[in-house]
């Protein structure tokens, strides 16, 4: 079955559909920027993407949340689309990014919950085979249970215009309910004893029906 989920990055604004004035759309043949978004609407993608664009939170609304944290790292406009399939018991993930800071590491994971207002918010990276010592307070980083055949890891490294490419598949299927957003960090992902998993500060958060 696939749930794909197309989650643009607008990392610092509302997410947002045009709202584009019926008057002037009768007399003006390109209608004002002013015209195309609300305040409250979903924003815009940048031009010559597709997908939900990052919002900053509290700003705009919707059933699927993409929030940044960090507007130099995960632009207003920027957009991520995550895709989601499984087959014969085994699940693939393709991420694609535009617009996001250019030539830099992200750290990709899929994580636990909803995105919300802060990054915490998304809860800890989802684990195939849950670390029996991890709490909510203190994740996993034992590299027996935090690792990229465990866990879903999506690093990418952007090219000068900001966007990048990557998929990764894993030999377990993601059970109902228990996996709901991916998340972009600041760094790339660590794998050594007591920091397997970690990869800085939450930068942007995208909602995924996994």
């Amino acid at each position: 079955m696939i749930a794909g989920v197309s989650l643009t990055a607008l990392v610092a604004a509302g997410c947002g559909g045009d709202d584009a004035s019926t008057d002037n759309q009768a007399t003006v043949e390109t209608p004002p920027a002013s015209s195309e978004t609300t305040t409250t609407g979903m924003p815009t993608p940048l031009p010559g993407t597709d997908g939900v664009a990052f919002q900053l939170p509290g700003e705009g609304g919707g059933d699927d949340n993409a929030y940044t944290y960090d507007e130099a790292a995960v632009p207003v406009g920027s957009t991520v689309t995550v895709e989601s399939e499984e087959e014969d018991g085994r699940t693939t993930v393709t991420l694609n990014a535009t617009g996001l800071a250019p030539t830099r590491d992200f750290g990709v994971h899929v994580h636990t919950q909803p995105c919300g207002p802060q990054p915490s918010d998304a809860g800890p990276h989802y684990q195939n085979n849950v670390d029996p010592a991890a709490t909510p307070q203190s994740p996993s980083t034992d590299p027996a249970y935090a690792n990229p055949r465990n866990e879903i890891w999506l690093d990418i490294t952007t090219d000068g215009d900001g966007n990048a490419q990557t998929s990764t598949t894993v030999d377990w299927a993601v059970r109902d309910g228990e996996a709901a957003s991916v998340v972009l960090h600041a760094q790339r992902t660590r794998t050594g004893p007591g920091e397997a998993g970690m990869a800085g500060d939450r930068l942007a958060c995208i909602d995924e029906d996994f």
